[in-house]
């Protein structure tokens, strides 16, 4: 969990900036992504869909409470 300090600091930045950053622990971290068994890298993939799907689900029903 990130500190309410670190919370603010990214609040303030700039997309672009939000952006730069996200690529950059993207680039750094890759690597563990594919480290491990086949099942375990099935594994991780398959959580990253499912909270991937949860968070759109949670956006489109959001957006459509706005209309």
């Amino acid at each position: 969990m990130l500190s309410p300090e670190t919370l603010e600091q990214i609040r303030q930045m700039t997309p672009g900036e939000r952006l730069r950053m996200t690529v950059q622990m993207s680039r750094e971290n890759m690597h563990r992504m594919f480290q491990g068994t086949e099942a375990q890298v099935r594994k991780r993939f398959e959580v990253l869909r499912k909270q991937n799907d949860e968070r759109n689900r949670n956006m489109l029903i959001a957006i459509a409470r706005t209309r």
